[in-house]
């Protein structure tokens, strides 16, 4: 495939699955084609996926050059990042030559997360009537109750659960796997799934251990659990951009709100570097400044006299 092929697949994956708005997405394949203008102008016109690490140096160092400012440089290579992280995920690359690549430090971005109080109007906004309700409701229950990621979630096995113990086997990152605690309200909801809905479809050959089907038997994708994810927070009357890891983050923010241990939410995360799961401590700062400044009576005088 060409550049403009990937190009166009990325730019469904960012409306999809990253459910960025056409302006984000836009700005983001605009910095891909600066990199595949730069990569016509060199002698071996390198397609996307035999760009390596020596390639992005020398196209930073480009853009360094052309004296645009280092926010709109960290956005490059930002769209960089996530453009090798798709090739990644569709398995077009074996090893990411962006995974090195350092941005202009501009400040950190903190992700978006759900109170507690729009995950349970989520949760009441599935309807468990619908054939595929009770399967939903236990996807919402996994993502949240175990902080997984979509893929995470997409690969569980029924053997994957250890109920006595409360346990499940999650295959992560690098096919390393953790076993990450799972509770009582998500696995009340697999296994009435299990016993319900699950039990009744057409399973397809080669898909029997699989935990979340879809109504043909087969492995669910991406981009179902996307959309499904869209519809309920829709319902829910949530304007905020809610995707299947806006769960992830909540899971670990409500944890470090309650006193969590750090390297306990690492652990649970699959985080390879505690420095990963720090941005947490951030975010419950910025919940505990906000909730400080919103309630507390000496916060309001102290806002209204300056």
């Amino acid at each position: 495939m060409n550049w403009e092929s990937w190009i166009r697949g990325f730019a469904d994956y960012l409306r999809l699955e990253r459910s960025l708005s056409e302006h984000s997405v836009a700005a983001y394949v605009n910095d891909v084609r600066k990199l595949a203008s730069f990569c016509s102008m060199q002698e071996e016109h390198k397609s996307p996926v035999s760009v390596d690490q020596n390639d992005l140096l020398l196209f930073v160092a480009w853009v360094h050059k052309l004296g645009v400012s280092e926010r709109t440089q960290a956005r490059i290579i930002s769209g960089i990042r996530a453009f090798y992280h798709y090739l990644m995920m569709e398995d077009a690359i074996t090893g990411n030559p962006a995974a090195n690549l350092d941005a202009p430090r501009i400040g950190r971005k903190l992700p978006e997360f759900l109170t507690i109080e729009e995950v349970e109007r989520i949760i009441a906004a599935i309807d468990l009537s619908d054939p595929l309700g009770q399967r939903n409701r236990a996807i919402v229950e996994t993502l949240y109750g175990c902080g997984l990621r979509v893929s995470e979630l997409l690969q569980l096995k029924i053997s994957d659960l250890n109920t006595a113990d409360e346990f499940i086997r999650v295959t992560g990152k690098g096919n390393k796997q953790r076993l990450v605690p799972i509770g009582r309200e998500a696995l009340k909801h697999i296994n009435l799934y299990l016993d319900s809905s699950r039990r009744t479809l057409n399973v397809a050959r080669g898909f029997e251990d699989h935990l979340f089907l879809n109504k043909r038997g087969k492995a669910l994708s991406r981009v179902m659990v996307f959309t499904m994810i869209k519809k309920l927070t829709q319902r829910a009357g949530i304007r905020k951009n809610i995707s299947p890891h806006t769960f992830r983050h909540s899971f670990a923010t409500h944890l470090v709100e309650g006193g969590a241990d750090l390297r306990a939410v690492q652990d649970m995360l699959g985080h390879e570097s505690i420095t990963t799961t720090e941005i947490y401590t951030h975010l419950s700062r910025e919940y505990l400044k906000e909730n400080l400044l919103s309630f507390h009576p000496r916060a309001k005088i102290s806002g209204r006299q300056q």
